[in-house]
C-alpha cells in the first residue's frame, strides 16, 4: 500500500506539471530544486565538494544552481509526454552530430557515455534524429508501480529501458542491441555497484563503471562521450569524437573516458547534478 501511495504522489505531480506551459514547468522545477538546497543536508555537502573538485573553489551559489538544475531535470521528466517529443527535439541543438551519423554507418552499434549533466534523456530524441534505436540501463526499483511508470516516462524520450536484475543478463541484452547496430546510453560518472575500475577523476582516485569501455571493446561499437546541457528553454547536446580505445585494456580505456567526462562536466559544472558520494574521501572526510 505504501508503494502505491508513493506512486500516486508522483502521478499527481506529473499530472499537474503536464498541465503547465513548458516555461512555467521548468521554472517551477528550478524553484523546487533551489529550495531543496536548504533542506539537502548531505546532498548539499556533496554538491559543494564536487563543485570544488571541478572549479577549485567553494561556491555556494553554484551549488544552489546545481540543485536548481536537478529540479529542472525532474520537472521536464514529469512534463514530458509522447506528443511533446517532436517539440523537444526541435529545441535541441546538437554539436558533433556527424560523429553519430558516422558511427551508425559503421554498423557496429553506438555506446553513448554520459555524465549526470542537464537532462541526459534528450539523448533519446537525438538518437531518433539519426534513426538509431536507443536503450538505457535503469535500476530495478522495488516499487513496481514507480518502476513501470518510469519506464513509460523514458519511452516518451524515445529510450527503451533494460532493468538491472531483470530477466536475462544486462550485458547480454546490451551486446545484442549493439550487434543489431543499435545504441546504448550509459551514465558512467558514478560507480553504483562499487565494482568499477580505478581511475583518476578530477585529480583524485576513485572508480568508474567499466561497462561503456567493456561493451565497446567486446562488440567493436563506437564509443561516443556525450554531454547534455540546458540552454534557455531548450537543450544543447555535445557529441565528442569517438574515443580511441587501447586494445583489450579496460582500465586504460576507462581512464581516457574519465578525461572526456572531466571536459564535458567542466563546460557547465553547475549543471552536474551528482549529489551522492563519488570518491572514497566523500565517505571518510
Amino acid at each position: 500500500m505504501r508503494h502505491f501511495a508513493f506512486y500516486a504522489i508522483f502521478r499527481v505531480a506529473a499530472g499537474l506539471f503536464g498541465l503547465l506551459p513548458q516555461f512555467v514547468a521548468t521554472r517551477l522545477g528550478e524553484v523546487v530544486g533551489w529550495t531543496g538546497y536548504w533542506l539537502g543536508g548531505g546532498r548539499r555537502t556533496m554538491a559543494l565538494r564536487h563543485l570544488r573538485r571541478v572549479t577549485g573553489r567553494t561556491d555556494e551559489r553554484g551549488a544552489r544552481r546545481i540543485f536548481a538544475a536537478y529540479g529542472r531535470y525532474w520537472a521536464e521528466a514529469l512534463w514530458a509526454r509522447p506528443h511533446r517529443r517532436s517539440g523537444l527535439e526541435a529545441s535541441t541543438e546538437v554539436e558533433g552530430f556527424e560523429h553519430l551519423v558516422a558511427a551508425k554507418m559503421a554498423g557496429k552499434g553506438v555506446v553513448f557515455a554520459l555524465p549526470h549533466l542537464g537532462n541526459w534523456e534528450v539523448a533519446g530524441p537525438v538518437a531518433g534524429r539519426a534513426q538509431l534505436p536507443l536503450v538505457a540501463v535503469a535500476e530495478n526499483l522495488r516499487n513496481r508501480y514507480l518502476r513501470d511508470w518510469f519506464v513509460r516516462l523514458r519511452a516518451a524520450f524515445g529510450i527503451d529501458i533494460v532493468l538491472v536484475g531483470g530477466a536475462g543478463g544486462v550485458m547480454h541484452r546490451l551486446i545484442g542491441v549493439l550487434r543489431g547496430n543499435g545504441g546504448v546510453a550509459l551514465l558512467c560518472d558514478r560507480d553504483l555497484s562499487g565494482t568499477g575500475v580505478p581511475v583518476e577523476f578530477f585529480g583524485e582516485e576513485t572508480t568508474l563503471p567499466a561497462g561503456p569501455v567493456a561493451l565497446a571493446l567486446r562488440t567493436g561499437a563506437t564509443l561516443l562521450p556525450v554531454g547534455t546541457y540546458f540552454a534557455g528553454l531548450g537543450h544543447r547536446v555535445l557529441i565528442r569524437p569517438p574515443l580511441r580505445l587501447p586494445s583489450e585494456d579496460i582500465q586504460r580505456g576507462t581512464q581516457l573516458l574519465a578525461h572526456e567526462l572531466e571536459s564535458l562536466i567542466a563546460a557547465a559544472p553547475t549543471q552536474w547534478h551528482l549529489l551522492q558520494p563519488n570518491w572514497p574521501s566523500d565517505r571518510h572526510p
